[in-house]
């Protein structure tokens, strides 16, 4: 009965009604479009992030990530790679090397972060190629070739085809130089990257510093950003007995992650303030309905009506109201 009622109430008053449903319709819509345009953006940032730059799991030797050193290294990386591929839901995997050093050009020197890639395996994973603005990608076999970032050729003031000393410390304390040919001119999209940036062929990197056939990290890239956890775990299970760490984005990439969730904290508030200012214009309205039928109310507990079942009645209306909004707003 308390349901017909509240149904022909709403009915009855057609203006009150189509006002309050267009505040709940309204709100559901903004809230709605304000969630899916957060989560479709922080997604294509994630998969940007990873999917073109770090991977979205790597593999390092235990410590790496806490205090990365040339010694840190793993061993034997093609057997790893395998079992890493063998796994359901991976896309691709690439070797890398890191270290620290000076490159020189002419009386121009900068301090600049080596990487050394296999440029087959990284194109396959990451799609490295598509950073190299200028020149020509890396090629497959040892050729002393390298890649400069787009701001650490500027500092150099290096063009394609110049030689570039670079100096460092190799893995067994001697110290490694050598001159390698600048191939292209590589742009990320990260600053910092493309300011320190220098890229060689992972034969060249690993000769350059006696590093044998061993390689820093193993970057994982996988086919859906939701099955990271799960892959990660099923990874880590088939390099348990080698010692490696296996860890998702979340954990090698933290400041972005967090960064991420701090700016995710700003659109929840938004939303909530979405939700205020709807429930105060359904209040309104609601209050507004109330005070005009005092004479009705009245009426109806003459009759017998509980005050409860006043205040069912005025809920089932606005119920209704709401389902209204909800439905019409998805």
């Amino acid at each position: 009965m308390i349901l017909k009622t509240a149904f022909r109430n709403m009915l009855r008053q057609k203006r009150r009604t189509s006002l309050t449903l267009l505040t709940v319709l309204g709100g559901f819509t903004l809230a709605a479009i304000s969630i899916g345009w957060s989560d479709g953006t922080y997604a294509y940032i994630i998969k940007t992030f990873t999917q073109h730059r770090s991977g979205q799991i790597q593999v390092h030797r235990n410590g790496y990530l806490d205090k990365p050193s040339l010694d840190k290294r793993i061993r034997d990386y093609r057997s790893v790679g395998r079992k890493i591929q063998e796994t359901k839901g991976v896309e691709a995997w690439a070797p890398r090397i890191f270290c620290a050093g000076l490159a020189s050009l002419g009386d121009k020197t900068a301090a600049v972060q080596l990487t050394g890639i296999d440029p087959d395996l990284e194109q396959r994973a990451t799609r490295f190629n598509r950073n190299v603005l200028r020149g020509r990608p890396l090629s497959g076999d040892s050729s002393h070739q390298a890649l400069a970032g787009k701001g650490l050729a500027k500092i150099l003031a290096a063009e394609i085809g110049d030689e570039i000393v670079l100096l460092s410390q190799a893995a067994d304390g001697s110290i490694a130089n050598d001159i390698y040919r600048l191939s292209g001119i590589v742009e990320t999209g990260d600053e910092t990257a493309d300011r320190l940036g220098l890229y060689l062929n992972l034969a060249d990197a690993q000769q350059f510093l006696a590093l044998d056939e061993d390689v820093h990290q193993i970057a994982v890239t996988v086919f859906h950003l939701k099955q990271v956890d799960g892959i990660t775990r099923e990874i880590r299970a088939r390099l348990l007995e080698q010692g490696l760490d296996v860890q998702p984005w979340q954990v090698f990439a933290k400041p972005f992650y967090d960064a991420m969730k701090a700016d995710q904290k700003g659109t929840w508030i938004m939303l909530l303030v979405i939700v205020i200012i709807v429930a105060v214009g359904v209040l309104n309205t609601v209050l507004m309905s109330v005070l005009e039928r005092r004479r009705e109310y009245g009426l109806m507990k003459a009759l017998g009506t509980r005050p409860g079942q006043i205040v069912k009645l005025v809920v089932a209306e606005l119920v209704f109201i709401a389902l209204g909004g909800v439905l019409l707003g998805a």
